[in-house]
């Protein structure tokens, strides 16, 4: 399978980490990269091919991956129009719709929609896939060969649900980051120095996920067992609920959900 990456940045280069570190070879793998810098630093660290603008050379690929950002998706897909030659196109932009790419392409309609998460950077991210119904079987077999190089996958059966995976998914590891300043700011106020709050606040989220990960138990069963009657989690579950933490979060991944069909249809407009 031959790979060519539309953008050369953070998302791309963890792909293409994740690619060559699960039986891809250098040369199979291209960028498309206006930087020269940017170009420079993706030959040197993974050997692969960088062109500066899409030609027939750059777009000698099973896929095209688009990974420049949203607001410069349109003029990317215009420059594509003429060159696409039934390559599966992934795109892994927050908020654009299949129905815009394509018209931007010309109607093109092997298209695969995706959201991964930065935890894709440490091969640890989760990546949500949606594909119209133009996508053959093994072509989404394709996709998940290549998203599955940096976590795990989970495609959904309508596309709005995408705008859902990046309200939870996308975006949810900065909802664990706010977590975890806040038992770092807890912990320093209690006394330990920034390393120990950080050991105890991280190590114990890190601890916990793996918990659930390998239990087959609900969240909330798992909870109730930390929570023992008149002790000190009660206590501390008490103020929070006080504070609405759980409601805000949920409050706060559908506001999330909301955003990413508002951008969907101001990236979408012609």
């Amino acid at each position: 399978m031959r790979i060519t990456f539309l953008g050369g940045g953070n998302m791309a280069s963890a792909l293409i980490g994740g690619l060559l570190n699960n039986g891809f070879r250098a040369d199979e793998i291209a960028v498309i990269e206006t930087g020269a810098e940017s170009r420079a630093r993706l030959e040197k660290t993974y050997g692969v091919h960088c062109h500066a603008e899409p030609d027939a050379a750059a777009l000698y690929c099973d896929v095209l991956l688009l990974a420049v950002k949203p607001q410069h998706m349109r003029e990317a897909c215009v420059s594509l129009r003429n060159l696409l030659k039934e390559q599966l196109v992934i795109s892994i932009a927050a908020g654009l719709r299949l129905a815009d790419l394509s018209r931007w392409l010309g109607g093109y309609d092997k298209l695969v929609r995706t959201m991964p998460n930065t935890p894709a950077l440490i091969g640890a991210g989760v990546t949500g896939l949606f594909a119209l119904n133009s996508v053959s079987e093994a072509e989404r077999l394709g996709a998940e060969r290549v998203l599955q190089a940096v976590g795990s996958t989970l495609w959904v059966s309508n596309e709005a649900q995408i705008d859902a995976v990046t309200a939870i998914s996308g975006s949810g590891p900065a909802y664990v980051f706010l977590f975890i300043e806040a038992l770092q700011q807890a912990a320093s106020e209690l006394g330990f120095s920034v390393r120990q709050a950080h050991q105890l606040s991280v190590e114990t989220i890190l601890g916990a996920a793996r918990l659930a990960v390998h239990s087959d138990e609900p969240a909330s069963v798992l909870r109730e067992r930390v929570t023992s009657k008149g002790g000190t989690t009660e206590a501390a579950l008490k103020v929070m609920a006080e504070h609405g933490v759980k409601d805000g979060i949920v409050a706060g991944v559908l506001a999330a959900n909301a955003r990413g069909a508002e951008l969907g249809e101001l990236l979408g407009k012609d």
